[in-house]
């Protein structure tokens, strides 16, 4: 049976230059860290023994992971290669590409199309960050070894988000986000379910003359919903 090899693939996007190409890493990794954080403000109360823990936002998930690139495979005579023609294509994930002014954004597998851990389909991301240490030279100063040290950040859209938080209660949800396909019963089909009837709701408590005008990223107060 064949070695399940970890590999990145450069998911496509609109006007992107390197979409859909598949990079294998030489050696699996021997370990990777999952990190994840929420953001919370400390709001001091004068009188008490500690301040009051404000929830504010959950924070990226990050996954680190060291890779190991050896060009010494093929031997190490005067044919062999710098070990840079086998990192060069990982070292270039952190960097923008050209039409979309971004990094590109990344599915991490290991083992076809699950992922071992909790994470099932794979590590969608990007790139924040690729740290090369060489480790081994030849005789002319040329790099033969490699580790690369990889940080990603886990990408999601916000309607991917809304979708995987799915929450129930309209009690606790404040404001919504509006995005550029949403109209005003869309937010208000998210903020309370049902058919979206009830939009007048949140147009009346964000004073919306004109439902259909709503800009894209415009952040509406969601009233309580009913008891």
């Amino acid at each position: 049976m064949a070695l399940a090899r970890a590999q990145f693939y450069r998911l496509p996007s609109p006007g992107a230059t390197e979409g859909g190409k598949r990079l294998k890493v030489q050696f699996n990794p021997t370990d990777y860290t999952l990190t994840k954080t929420n953001q919370l403000a400390e709001i001091g109360v004068p009188g008490l023994d500690s301040p009051i823990l404000q929830f504010v936002r959950g924070q990226t998930e990050t996954m680190k992971l060291d890779l190991f690139f050896d060009a010494t495979e093929e031997g190490t005579g005067p044919q062999v290669k710098a070990v840079t023609e086998k990192t060069d294509d990982f070292y270039d994930l952190v960097k923008i590409d050209n039409n979309t002014h971004a990094p590109p954004i990344l599915l991490f597998t290991w083992g076809g199309t699950a992922f071992p851990g909790r994470i099932r389909n794979g590590f969608k991301c990007v790139c924040s960050s690729v740290t090369q240490k060489y480790t081994f030279f030849s005789e002319t100063g040329l790099p033969l070894r490699a580790t690369l040290s990889v940080e990603l950040k886990e990408y999601k859209t916000l309607t991917e988000q809304l979708q995987q938080l799915n929450l129930k209660s309209s009690d606790h949800t404040k404001s919504d986000v509006v995005g550029a396909r949403d109209t005003i019963a869309s937010v208000a089909q998210r903020a309370y379910g049902g058919t979206g009837s009830d939009w007048r709701r949140i147009a009346e408590a964000n004073g919306i003359d004109d439902p259909s005008a709503i800009p894209p990223g415009a952040i509406l107060r969601i009233p309580r919903g009913d008891q």
